[in-house]
């Protein structure tokens, strides 16, 4: 087989590995794992705001309900004393129950907004149960995902490692400059390295060059390297 041959049985293994890492990029689990992880990422800010509010009206639910308390405790004391048979003077004991009066006023009010509080509460409760839950859903989702993009990968990966096997082979018998010249080639023309020059047509870029120059490459085969004037390939006559 001449080398020029055997540039076009490279560029089959080399298109065949392009299709197989373009499948590998473009696998649907991949783009469905990727979907699922911008979604909590989405969710994530959203989340933890509606987690700080709660936070912070939980902290004042608890802060009023303390403090409720405390009044209460207040007026039980100050109510003791009332009804001890201590205090005898009638203007301290209407003192006293007007005492006890403001403070369980006080603790009324103070009542009314832990109530407010512990609804907001709720309501706050009830936003972070949801999104936890669609973060739960998508993340579930994704395990079988990324179990099905393992599998995926994989399979490719060993449909990979055999065709570069394959060209490894090849590539052996090919002087190595003219595989370096492949090589760049190939690169600069976006992944056709080496193309068949069938009548006037390049197979690269299907584009014709000018008959004379179809002949002489033909004549020249075997011993000149020629490139296809409008993609750069380079050309292995039929």
């Amino acid at each position: 087989m001449l080398p020029l041959d055997a540039l076009l049985l490279l560029q089959e293994r080399d298109t065949t590995l392009d299709r197989l890492r373009h499948r590998r990029e473009t696998l649907p689990e991949r783009a469905a794992v990727a979907a699922g992880e911008a979604r909590i990422a989405q969710l994530a800010p959203t989340l933890d705001e509606v987690r700080a509010r709660r936070d912070d009206v939980a902290r004042e639910e608890r802060r009023l309900d303390d403090e409720a308390r405390s009044l209460e405790e207040r007026a039980l004391e100050v109510e003791k004393r009332l009804y001890s048979g201590e205090v005898s003077s009638p203007r301290e004991l209407q003192a006293m129950q007007a005492d006890i009066e403001q403070l369980r006023r006080h603790r009324s009010d103070l009542e009314d907004e832990e109530l407010e509080q512990m609804e907001r509460r709720e309501s706050l409760d009830a936003e972070v149960a949801a999104a936890e839950s669609e973060v739960a859903e998508i993340e579930q989702g994704m395990q079988g995902q990324r179990a099905a993009l393992a599998q995926q990968e994989s399979a490719i990966d060993e449909e990979v490692a055999q065709e570069r096997a394959a060209r490894a082979e090849i590539a052996q018998g090919v002087p190595p400059d003219l595989v370096a010249l492949y090589e760049r080639c190939r690169a600069q023309t976006r992944g056709v390295g080496a193309a068949r020059l069938v009548g006037r047509t390049c197979q690269g870029c299907h584009l014709d060059i000018p008959s004379t120059e179809a002949e002489q490459i033909r004549r020249e085969a075997g011993e000149k390297v020629a490139h296809c004037d409008n993609c750069g390939c380079i050309l292995v006559p039929a």
